[in-house]
């Protein structure tokens, strides 16, 4: 998988929401006015600033109009002060929307289901109807054929094909079977065959399905350490604005002609920084939401957060660097043997090998010797393989065909491997490949070598994992002579052989307590432990509820490299967020200069010189940038939805592209918007 991305993206295009849609805009519009709220408000100090403002020059504009004093400025600038606020409750409603109408189509998968709980659970043959509402913890039920799995639960017994496309979305069904990694289920999914006995795991309200749309919704989205700490730095820019504002009130009343209470209100609300207060919520959303779309949950904004933070990366073997299967990649046949030779007698003894293995080699014989297989004859007899004699084979009236372990094929025939054969074996070990012999009428006649091929791209995607600073370890339960070979093959940094849990664990307490960031990937029991300790644990949905609980994300679609991407995400908020505060400080500054001049030119001429920009009026000035103030909010909503570009780079790098593209963009933008502005205003005669 070279790019998991745009594959994903594209298998998935037609159920994603839109990035502003219809529906939910005018959702986001009714619940923006419920924001306004102050005792929800205060969360966000300089939008709770600046509703307070809006209220007081609302109250002075109106006692103006009833005491007959000119108004009409005074209302200009309320009205534009409450549509800063809104603009603000809107952006964080237009993220909370888009997760909403997410949330809305999973809750569609819920349905009034019935159970059939079993009387006795040994006989499948006596149940009950019972409304799933109605199920406990620990009661098994029956689910078969064309039943919709009434709540999660553990199959305890048989094995069937369940569609989980209402979750996952994926249309294929996946095997579901009692023991292993595979034998949790979901609530509301469909079994297509066979049937199944499960013991309920979750109550009435708190299942999986339940628990995926509080998440999507984000009502529980508590504020990351990040969060917080930009909130307290906002805080602290707007106490100083407001400390710079009354100072001037002083100022101007030394001089004569001190400002009205509109006037300082507005100026205030224009230096402080609304831009990225207004955008904070939104940005911390939107990076959960990219993962919903993405068909991951994160319990916590501070999951999003911790991946871009990610230092250290645990990835499975078997299914994610590799492909899981072992393939046939060589013939190496004994002496006094033709490859061909070898090739005709692994194709025949694998025709009726049903296992991905199996079938590679006929793929494996076909494309490098032109070898078609033929149909199984009728009158083969077919040797089984199992895990006693770990041979399999077929007879046919042209021979007898076995291929298995060289040491089991070699006993069974009664004879000692030639040195060649030995040697090849040996080889093909070293390489991290197993070696399968092939015989033909009780003679060895050479070596098959299966590898777990590495995926495509896996190297080059462990290039720019190195380069974003991510140190990338292999996990597996092979030997270390397979491990390392698999691992010089795939690039990745280091890896962890034979592991058991208490060696995951441990590698991931070591990383930590060296002040590092630990992400991984798991979906058995076995990883429950691994997963609850780093900092990033991405539990496969396929998996088992230990695993699930444990981490504090889930993957709907089971793919472990997709905890690559989950980085990429986490660190596009980092920077969206980094940006959008670089630009708002530079915005502020810019709009301080921009229009301080033209407001004091009255009462200090020489400030005149500083009126780069010619502004009308003070009046106009004030207008202008309070204008500019409210509309740029709306401007940045959908950058804010969308995230800007990530691009694997250093920090240094990063922090000079932010410099030359948001701190210029927020230096210039106020000039240009509110000099604008203020001749609209002019032209309109509305100054």
């Amino acid at each position: 998988m070279t790019q998991a991305i745009p594959a994903d993206e594209a298998r998935r295009g037609t159920r994603r929401a839109a990035l502003l849609t219809h529906p939910i805009l005018r959702r986001a519009a009714l619940d923006a006015l419920r924001k306004l709220d102050p005792r929800r408000l205060v969360r966000n100090p300089v939008i709770f600033v600046t509703e307070v403002v809006a209220i007081l020059v609302t109250i002075l504009s109106g006692r103006a109009a009833l005491l007959g004093e000119p108004w009409t400025f005074q209302v200009g600038i309320a009205l534009w002060l409450w549509l800063t606020v809104l603009f603000s409750t809107f952006a964080e409603a237009v993220a909370e929307g888009r997760g909403r109408a997410q949330a809305e189509s999973l809750r569609r998968t819920r349905t009034d289901a019935r159970a059939k709980l079993l009387v006795r659970g040994d006989d499948r043959a006596l149940w009950q109807p019972r409304a799933a509402t109605d199920l406990r913890v620990g009661d098994l039920v029956l689910a078969e054929a064309g039943d919709l799995i009434p709540s999660d639960g553990e199959v305890v017994e048989g094995i069937a094909s369940v569609n989980e496309a209402a979750v996952t979305g994926e249309s294929a069904p996946v095997i579901r079977e009692s023991g292993g990694d595979r034998s949790a289920v979901t609530g509301g999914t469909l079994v297509v065959s066979d049937w199944l006995v499960l013991r309920i795991t979750a109550a009435p309200g708190a299942t999986f399905l339940d628990r995926m749309i509080a998440l999507v919704e984000g009502a529980g989205r508590q504020k990351t350490p990040n969060e917080i700490a930009l909130d307290i730095l906002l805080a602290g820019m707007t106490i100083i604005f407001l400390i710079a504002v009354a100072t001037l009130v002083g100022l101007a009343s030394w001089g004569g002609r001190p400002p009205s209470v509109p006037v300082l209100a507005a100026l205030l609300v224009t230096l402080i920084p609304t831009t990225i207060g207004g955008l904070l919520s939104a940005i911390g959303i939107a990076g959960m939401d990219r993962l919903v779309r993405f068909n991951v949950l994160a319990t916590s904004g501070r999951a999003v957060e911790a991946a871009g933070d990610v230092d250290v990366l645990l990835l499975d073997k078997t299914g994610t660097i590799t492909l899981g299967n072992r393939q046939a990649a060589g013939f190496i046949p004994v002496p006094g043997v033709t490859e061909r030779e070898l090739a005709e007698a692994a194709a025949l003894s694998s025709l009726a090998d049903e296992t991905p293995e199996g079938r590679s080699i006929l793929a494996f014989a076909r494309e490098r010797n032109g070898i078609a297989a033929p149909a199984l004859p009728a009158g083969a007899r077919v040797s089984p393989f199992t895990a006693q004699t770990r041979i399999s084979g077929l007879d046919l009236p042209t021979g007898a065909y076995r291929k298995g372990a060289v040491d089991s094929l070699a006993r069974m025939l009664g004879t000692e491997p030639p040195p060649a054969l030995r040697e090849a074996v040996d080889r093909i070990a070293r390489a991290g490949a197993t070696p399968l012999a092939v015989a033909m009428d009780g003679r060895l006649l050479g070596a098959i070598e299966l590898k777990d091929i590495v995926k495509t791209g896996m190297r080059a995607r462990f290039d720019a994992l190195r380069r974003m600073g991510i140190r990338t370890v292999m996990v597996t339960g092979d030997n270390r002579l397979t491990a390392a070979a698999i691992a010089a093959e795939a690039g990745v940094d280091d890896f962890i052989a034979e592991a058991t849990p208490e060696d995951k664990l441990a590698y991931i307490r070591r990383a930590q307590a060296e002040g590092r960031l630990v992400a991984m990937a798991g979906d058995g029991t076995n990883d429950a432990p691994a997963l609850a300790q780093a900092d990033v644990g991405l539990a496969m949905q396929t998996g088992t509820q230990a695993a699930r609980e444990a981490g504090n994300m889930v993957d709907l679609d089971s793919d472990p490299t997709k905890l690559i991407e989950v980085v990429e995400i986490g660190k596009q908020l980092l920077i969206t967020r980094g940006a959008l505060t670089t630009f708002s400080i530079a915005n502020d500054v810019a709009k301080y200069f921009a229009i301080l001049p033209a407001i004091f030119a009255a009462s200090y001429p020489e400030l005149g010189a500083l009126n780069v920009m010619r502004l009308a009026s003070p009046e106009s000035a004030i207008l202008s940038a309070v204008i500019f103030n409210a509309l740029i909010i709306v401007a940045l909503v959908p950058l804010a939805l969308r995230g800007v570009a990530y691009v694997p780079v250093g920090a240094a790098a990063l922090l000079r592209r932010n410099l030359l593209i948001y701190g210029l963009g927020g230096l210039v933008a106020p000039f240009v918007g509110i000099k604008l502005i203020d001749l609209l205003l002019v032209l309109l005669g509305l100054a």
